[in-house]
């Protein structure tokens, strides 16, 4: 999407499944509720992903933008 910015791409994304990569190489899914400037995020029905399909449900949660890797959509 040219010319838009980081804001108005995560607030399309609000209510809809994302995938965030943290630090270290944690990967966390969950519904975006809200973000702020520093892409501190709110996740609903958040799960941390493990290798070998063993998830760990993490329901609702705050992610320290500074922690974020990258924050793609999930299909």
């Amino acid at each position: 999407m040219p010319g838009s910015s980081t804001a108005e791409i995560l607030s399309q994304a609000i209510g809809t499944l994302v995938l965030v990569r943290l630090k270290g190489g944690r990967e966390i899914r969950g519904k975006l509720r809200s973000f702020d400037q520093h892409m501190n995020l709110v996740l609903e029905e958040a799960e941390e992903l493990k290798p070998q399909n063993k998830n760990r449900k993490l329901g609702t949660i705050i992610v320290r933008g500074d922690n974020v890797v990258l924050i793609s959509p999930v299909k």
